[in-house]
């Protein structure tokens, strides 16, 4: 249920539409137990798709963590993490193809407008010591 509301609130944003209605229907106690299993559904995506896709992702996952972040905010969050890495789509990407994968992007764009004056260098440095854990140290940035 809460991801079904969570991408609905995602949905009606983009699309400008009110959503206060649906943000009142989720409880943060709801949500805030769901984050904490987030972090171990993202992993084996990023794996998969490499660091340079994943490390916006990861740092979604680290603004919605910070209890300083708005509930609509964590909601858009939450939706946007599961909306990509789930193999379920409003735009399949088996059928639709380069529109499949537009779609992804315009969640994960709107979604970091909105929070990208959340992405603290506290945040910044969870994020790559976590993709370091995952990748190992890209040596590229490490020499620049």
């Amino acid at each position: 249920m809460l991801l079904i509301l969570s991408i609905i609130v995602l949905v009606y944003m983009i699309k400008g539409k009110d959503t206060s209605a649906l943000v009142r229907r989720i409880k943060e106690s709801e949500l805030r137990a769901n984050i904490a299993k987030l972090l171990d559904k993202l992993r084996p995506w990023a794996l998969k798709i490499g660091r340079t896709a994943a490390r916006p992702l990861v740092a979604f996952y680290y603004v919605l963590s910070d209890e300083g972040t708005p509930l609509l905010d964590k909601v858009l969050i939450y939706a946007a993490i599961l909306y990509v890495i789930s193999p379920i789509d409003l735009l399949p990407r088996a059928v639709y193809s380069l529109l499949g994968i537009l779609d992804d992007g315009v969640a994960v764009a709107f979604v970091y407008k909105r929070i990208k004056s959340r992405m603290t260098p506290q945040i910044e440095a969870r994020v790559e010591d976590t993709l370091n854990e995952w990748f190992g140290i890209d040596y590229k940035e490490v020499e620049a």
